[in-house]
């Protein structure tokens, strides 16, 4: 350490999320020891820190494997959540708060960390919308866990491929004139990603009798439609013309949200729930423990231009979608023997492509987002849309990157769960279905040494519903997957070749 303590053993949980996922390189480089607990190791695989980082399978509703992860750890990041979650979200969290707090006082953890909301002043638990009071009851739990516990409150957070900045950033940019709820007019205190991390790296070294809850805000108070004319300024935007008007309940809004934004209902309305109350820094207390550097809290236009930089340049490292899972742990792999699920319906398509493997795997790994799935663009529009009507994520997730992708990153209404580069791409559905869809993209060569793609879409369905959906859309199949993979194929072909080197050596494939 720089300067000459000891580095602590950290756990993070939810590394596979937005926070712990920028979280894990910030304690790397302050010179601490990480490991991750993840229910799914893979999904964590592909970042730049994994290497640095140790990485083990459990869950936190699990006491065995959580007491195995916190085995000789001075600090405990605790920074999974529901939301988002469906009904029972409350007890989920409940029981996995208890069982964290418990392991890790028979684990002798000398710190937990928890990253929690920001609740009115006043309000009493039980009147608060359903996830803002989990939220206070999970740090209500881990408080009283017998281990030191540091409950940090944020409101609104905003950083690059935040949820809260994506709801900003869309509802903005596409609506100039907005006929809003009324939770627009109220006040809240919005916080910079960067200065989240920093209080959370910084909560680590708290003295041993420090066990309570700190608000962590910005400088600013505004209304939510304060933060959308600041973003129309920061962004180069006309101003924007915002009528508030009553009757739009939390339900409604989501619906708006969620037509308008890439933030699923699910998602949606606890924010917009949250958003009704006032939520403003009582105290700034945490600076005894972690003092601000000059020009912390970083002031709103600040934290807005950083965020838009960022996606400008591409540079989302973390996103709100990087916390959904593909699956339960025990669900089926489409590579298991005999396939331990039952039926798996199956299409195959394969083409042979007068490019090279890198020209075509390029395609491959580009999919989605703003290039799209490369056949009958109405018919993934309208399934997108129909996705989000029952609540689920839609296409308008896009990609964390234009060009590349790692293990775990969300895709439209797809997520990456194996990606070996160069040769394969396998997508896990999250569209809302009556069983478990995959879409499989390989590069290969044939044996006389061409170029050949193949595309595998595999279907298990759930109950009689799901064998009823497989056989009322395969006769769609041949114009959605056959038109996929004949449109990549010819996409690869019409890329550039590459050019042979002086030396004459050929270009690899």
């Amino acid at each position: 350490m720089p300067d000459g303590t000891p580095p602590l053993r950290c756990l993070v949980t939810g590394a596979s999320g937005y926070i712990g996922g920028r979280l894990v390189p910030e304690l790397l480089d302050a010179g601490h020891q990480v490991r991750c607990l993840a229910r799914n190791p893979a999904a964590l695989r592909d970042h730049p820190w994994s290497a640095d980082a140790e990485t083990v399978r459990g869950d936190v509703t699990d006491a065995a494997s959580t007491r195995a992860a916190l085995q000789d750890i001075d600090v405990a990041y605790y920074l999974v959540h529901a939301l988002g979650g469906g009904s029972g979200f409350e007890r989920t969290d409940r029981d996995a708060a208890r069982n964290f707090g418990e392991q890790a006082r028979a684990a002798g953890v000398r710190r937990i960390v928890y990253l929690g909301g920001l609740t009115p002043a006043g309000v009493p638990e039980h009147d608060l919308s359903p996830h803002l009071r989990s939220r206070a009851e999970v740090g209500r739990i881990l408080l009283e866990s017998g281990t030191p516990t540091t409950v940090l409150r944020a409101a609104v957070i905003i950083g690059s491929g935040s949820a809260s900045f994506e709801m900003l950033r869309y509802l903005t940019e596409r609506l100039p004139v907005m006929v809003t709820p009324s939770w627009v007019s109220t006040r809240v205190q919005p916080v910079a990603v960067r200065d989240v991390l920093r209080y959370l790296v910084g909560s680590a070294r708290m003295p041993d009798d420090v066990n309570r809850s700190f608000d962590i805000a910005g400088p600013d108070i505004m209304t939510y439609r304060d933060m959308m004319a600041r973003y129309a300024e920061v962004a180069g935007l006309p101003r924007r013309l915002i009528l508030p008007v009553p009757m739009l309940s939390p339900g409604l809004s989501s619906h708006w949200i969620g037509l308008v934004t890439p933030v699923p209902r699910t998602i949606a309305r606890p924010l917009a729930e949250s958003l009704r109350y006032e939520v403003v820094q009582q105290d700034h207390d945490i600076a005894r423990y972690v003092p601000d550097p000059p020009g912390h809290p970083l002031p709103f236009d600040t934290a807005l231009s950083l965020a838009l930089r960022r996606v400008k340049e591409a540079n989302v490292t973390t996103r709100w979608s990087s916390a959904s899972t593909p699956g339960a742990p025990s669900d089926p792999l489409p590579t298991d023997p005999d396939w331990a699920g039952g039926s798996l319906y199956t299409d195959r398509r394969e083409a042979v492509v007068d490019a090279s493997r890198d020209a075509l795997w390029r395609v491959i790994e580009g999919i989605g987002g703003d290039n799209g799935w490369y056949s009958f663009p109405l018919a993934w529009a309208v399934r997108g849309q129909l996705d989000r009507l029952v609540g689920g994520v839609g296409l308008r997730r896009g990609r964390r990157d234009a060009d590349r992708l790692r293990a775990g990153d969300s895709l439209d209404f797809w997520r990456v769960e194996e990606i070996e580069p160069g040769h394969l791409l396998r997508l896990r559905a999250e569209m809302r279905l009556p069983g478990l869809a995959w879409l499989e993209m390989t590069a290969d060569r044939t044996d006389d040494g061409r170029t050949r793609y193949r595309q595998r879409a595999l279907f298990h369905p759930r109950g009689l519903l799901g064998h009823l959906y497989w056989w009322s859309v395969s006769p769609f199949h041949s114009v959605v997957f056959g038109g996929m993979a004949r449109n990549i194929a010819r996409t690869a072909e019409r890329a550039p070749k590459a050019v042979p080197d002086p030396a004459g050596t050929p270009p690899t494939g």
